[in-house]
């Protein structure tokens, strides 16, 4: 590849600068297999030898790359076992084994995608749900209770009405009670006066028209008197009479009064046993309301708990899934390109880069 064969030619620079400079920086690197002492020691010089060396590098600048201290350990034991027995077998089951450790994770990832993909999905789904119920829920008890809440005012004002009304009524029957009293005494008054007054003219008339009178000077007064009590008479009749109407007139009133005041009381009477038991239900039906809300909040909290459990596992990550997965892709690729090094190249295409010519100047 590409990316491969820029590598191939930095590591034929760097083989170059490392021949013609000392230093202890190979082995920070590499610690026992420090190119310069593999150099030192010929270990460098045999076909096996160079494809290691090769390997070591590639692994090591994949985990720079990467930043995967996964691969910096692989290199690390790489380059420890370029002084086994067999260090051809020992690096090449070390790749094998790496290239079977990341397709794995690849395939767990790949299937923990799948996973929170599905969890997120219907969560988020199970959320927006319950969260739509609340809302409607809250919005039923909202009404419920501002309705109740008026019915209760009105209830309020027309028990105000009410005791006003019975106040009124009970205050006009004093009223009435206190006239009709009144008109008793009087009308009892005027009859009486009126009989009286009969009772006089008679007597006086009776007297003036006898033949007998003792003093025939007094005759010519009778006439006045007669008349002044005729006129008493009058008066006393008229205002009995008109009395009597008057009674009448305000008997009829306050009987029309206490009709309408009655029909006024029965109903508001009505309408407060109506809007009290209407608002009684809403109290009920807020109350239960409120308890099925109650029910779907826990639902939705336990989902909102899980959702952020899920979310802790599959986004609260520096690294996503997509990364992680050219990360894999990344890795498998360099560990697979390391293998096929292993077991594909020969010395004379490693001799065409200058890597082989460099170590044996070198040496």
């Amino acid at each position: 590849t590409k990316s491969r064969g820029e590598e191939l030619k930095a590591i034929a620079e760097a083989k170059k600068v490392i021949q013609e400079m000392t230093g202890g920086a190979e082995s920070v690197e590499y610690g026992s297999a420090s190119l310069l002492q593999v150099a030192t020691r010929s270990q460098l010089s045999s076909f096996t030898d160079l494809k290691s060396f090769e390997v070591v590098h590639m692994v090591r600048d994949l985990a720079r790359k990467e930043g995967s201290t996964m691969l910096s350990q692989l290199a690390q034991r790489v380059a420890s076992a370029m002084h086994s027995r067999d260090p051809f077998a020992k690096i090449k089951g070390l790749l094998s084994d790496m290239i079977a450790k990341l397709e794995g994770e690849k395939s767990v990832d790949s299937t923990k995608k799948a996973y929170c993909d599905k969890e997120l999905s219907e969560s988020n789904a199970k959320k927006a749900e319950k969260t739509a119920e609340t809302e409607k829920l809250s919005t039923q008890i909202d009404k419920a209770a501002a309705r109740s809440a008026q019915l209760k005012e009105e209830v309020a004002q027309l028990q105000n009405e009410l005791s006003a009304l019975a106040s009124a009524q009970g205050e006009m029957g004093m009223i009435r009670s206190q006239e009709h009293e009144a008109f008793v005494k009087n009308k009892a008054d005027l009859d009486q006066g009126l009989e009286g007054i009969k009772t006089a003219l008679k007597v006086l008339n009776e007297y003036y028209a006898s033949k007998d009178k003792a003093h025939t000077a007094a005759s010519g007064a009778s006439s006045g008197i007669i008349g002044l009590l005729e006129v008493c008479e009058s008066d006393f009749a008229k205002s009995s009479v008109e009395i009597a109407a008057a009674e009448e007139t305000a008997a009829a009133d306050h009987e029309r009064e206490t009709k309408e005041n009655d029909v006024e009381r029965v109903a508001k009477e009505k309408d407060v046993e109506y809007k009290g038991k209407e608002s009684a239900s809403l109290d009920k039906t807020a109350s239960e309301v409120t308890s099925d809300r109650s029910g779907v909040q826990a639902e939705l909290d336990a989902v909102l708990e899980y959702l952020t459990k899920i979310e802790g596992d599959c986004i609260a990550k520096a690294e996503t899934h997509e990364e992680r997965e050219a990360r894999f892709e990344a890795e498998l690729a360099g560990c697979k390109e390391a293998l096929r090094i292993l077991e594909e190249e020969t010395a004379p295409s490693l001799i065409q880069r200058g890597v082989l010519r460099g170590v044996r100047r070198h040496a």
